[in-house]
This record gives C-alpha cells, structure tokens and sequence, in this order.
C-alpha cells in the first residue's frame, strides 16, 4: 500500500525548540540534525506523541491529537536509537518477517530462530527497521537508524531504505550526523540551532 499523506508539524514546540512549522511530502526524506543535546530525539518523541508538546502534529487531514496514542504510533512509527525486544527469540517480534528484508540487510531466515540476547547492538538496529516497516507504518521517523553500523553495512541499509521508502510514499524524519549519508539519501536537510530549526544544505 502506497501512502498519500504528507506529515505536518504545526507551531510544534518541545523542551528550549521554538515553534517549528514543517511539512513532509510523501516518499520525501528530510534529514535532521543538530548539535548533541540539541533536541533532536525530543522532536521525534513530540511528533510520535511520546513527549509534552506544543502545537499539532497531522498526518494528512488526521490530527495527532484526534487518535489515541497507540494508534497514532502505528502510523507514524518511531524507530528509536535504542529499539526495545520483549520477547526471547528474534522471530517472536517478526511474525511477517520479509526474506527479501532480511537478506538485503545481511541476514538469512535463520535469525528468526536466534535468541535476542545474543544479537550485537548493529544487528538489533537493523532488525528493528525491518520490524517497524513490516507493520506497514503510514510515516517513520527514524532517530541515527545507521549508528551502529560499519560503512558498508550503512551503505546497505540506506540502499534498502531509501528504496522502500520512495516505493511505499512514506514521509520519513531521519536523525542523522554524517554529512556524507546526508548527501546520499535527503531530499531536505534541517539543523537545530539554538531553539530554532533551519534549513541546511544536503550537501557536503
């Protein structure tokens, strides 16, 4: 399913940020960034309705504040930088688990079998990805999803996720620090300043 709304901050105010008005188009990616301690997750936080805020988040004509949270979530899923497993085994959170997503991010079935324990902190974060988009999100906002990753590794997933997101229209929200991965996959580029957000080139 393609999605065909955009995603809309409106006099969205968290923590020191200003009033940030910022409209994602789908199938664009717009790539934040900003120095550490600058707000960056918050503002992720605030538009999937997990952190106090000001102002209105809409996914096309619906308002965040028109769905109960979990429902809302569902649609515009956050991938944190730190994702959460519940259950012992790997396949337990994948139960829609696409071959073709594992093997693009260098895993073979078998991982399904494999106890969450035992995954390294860069195989988590990419197991985490393709769970979030298996559940067929209408947005995702994405907190540094290649951060602990090797390069060709993050060469690998922004491959994979750049193609999903432009075949499946999603408005994306990426967190990023790289000025490299920000020329490679953003259509627009914001940076925190101060308590104001501001556009930035996409080039390095």
């Amino acid at each position: 399913m393609t999605a065909t709304d955009a995603l809309r901050l409106e006099r969205l105010a968290v923590g020191e940020l200003a009033e940030v008005n910022l409209t994602v188009p789908p199938g664009e990616l717009h790539c934040l960034s900003g120095p550490s301690g600058s707000g960056k997750s918050r503002l992720l936080r605030a538009v999937a309705d997990l952190e106090p805020h000001g102002g209105g988040v809409w996914l096309g004509d619906i308002a965040q504040a028109s769905l109960p949270a979990h429902e809302w979530r569902a649609r515009v899923m956050l991938v944190p930088a730190e994702s959460h497993w519940w259950a012992d085994h790997v396949g337990e959170h994948l139960p829609r688990a696409d071959p073709a997503g594992l093997e693009a991010l260098g895993f073979t079935p078998e991982v399904l079998e494999w106890q969450v324990s035992r995954l390294s902190s860069g195989e988590k974060q990419r197991l985490a990805l393709l769970r979030a988009i298996s559940r067929e999100p209408s947005a995702l906002l994405l907190d540094e999803p290649t951060a602990n990753l090797d390069d060709a590794s993050t060469r690998r997933v922004e491959a994979w996720l750049v193609s999903r997101i432009r075949e499946r229209g999603w408005p994306v929200i990426w967190v990023a620090h790289d000025p490299g991965q920000i020329a490679r996959v953003a259509n627009r580029h914001w940076r925190i300043e101060g308590a104001e957000l501001k556009e930035a080139p996409t080039w390095t």
